[in-house]
């Protein structure tokens, strides 16, 4: 596609990147990302990849819109209360950039809907907020080859990694996959700590898509908000990992 005068004064300071430029923009335009989760770290991821003219965004999500999301979750409004968290989201994304078809999936990812959702992508981003779907979407992207960002947060500590299923260490080389014992009472997380961290993985997202500088692949990066402490932590693939180890059925190299 070549891109309109319009585009071209939008995507202006893209265009003047080297690492970007015209043909990096393009790219962008024909691209699919999923996020799957239109929450905390969903709205930030969701504002600036429909701002960077990602081509299609496909929002995943089954959950309205309540009272105690406002305090983080900044793609919804007070007057959304109540609403499908897609459509209030699809609202506030298609008055920001038009150039963004919007995919909506208004409904929570499952063992039955999950292949085949995640298959329609380039990339996924992970931006859910328990553990069974962070392992189904771990899993179905490994089977799938789709390249994915996951994140997590708690009070003030966040967390996110790049894989590239087959090629790097992925989340179950990292985090124990036995069930979880789900809390009794939210902690937290603080308002802006996901912004920080879903803002980290649209861009992840983007430098992947180009293949541009060094993604977070083979590396946790962690940050805690109350010291500002930001860590990047390497790790490696684990040849037993039930996900991508040697006997987990994924082809691959270690």
């Amino acid at each position: 596609m070549t891109l309109s005068q319009t585009q071209r004064e939008r995507y202006a300071r893209h265009l003047s990147l080297p690492e970007i430029g015209t043909q990096g923009q393009e790219k962008l335009l024909h691209s699919k990302i999923l996020i799957v989760g239109a929450g905390g770290l969903g709205s930030p991821a969701a504002l600036y990849l429909t701002a960077a003219g990602i081509g299609t965004l496909g929002l995943a999500d089954g959950d309205n819109v309540e009272p105690s999301n406002l305090q983080r979750q900044i793609l919804h409004t007070t007057r959304a209360i109540g609403t499908p968290k897609v459509s209030s989201a699809a609202e506030r994304l298609n008055a920001l950039n038009p150039d963004t078809r919007l995919t909506l999936h208004p409904y929570h990812i499952s063992e039955t809907n999950a292949a085949e959702l995640i298959a329609r992508y380039d990339f996924i981003i992970d931006a859910t907020d328990n553990f069974q779907a962070k392992r189904l979407i771990a899993k179905t992207c490994a089977s799938a080859r789709k390249p994915y960002s996951h994140a997590g947060i708690q009070g003030f500590y966040g967390q996110t990694i790049t894989i590239d299923p087959g090629k790097t260490a992925c989340y179950g080389c990292i985090f124990d996959q036995t069930p979880a014992t789900p809390a009794t009472e939210p902690e937290g997380p603080l308002g802006v700590l996901p912004g920080i961290i879903g803002t980290i993985q649209a861009t992840e997202a983007i430098k992947h898509l180009l293949t541009i500088g060094t993604p977070l692949y083979n590396a946790i990066l962690t940050f805690d908000a109350l010291t500002m402490q930001i860590r990047k932590i390497s790790i490696h693939r684990d040849p037993r990992c039930p996900i991508c180890g040697q006997n987990s059925g994924l082809s691959s190299e270690f």
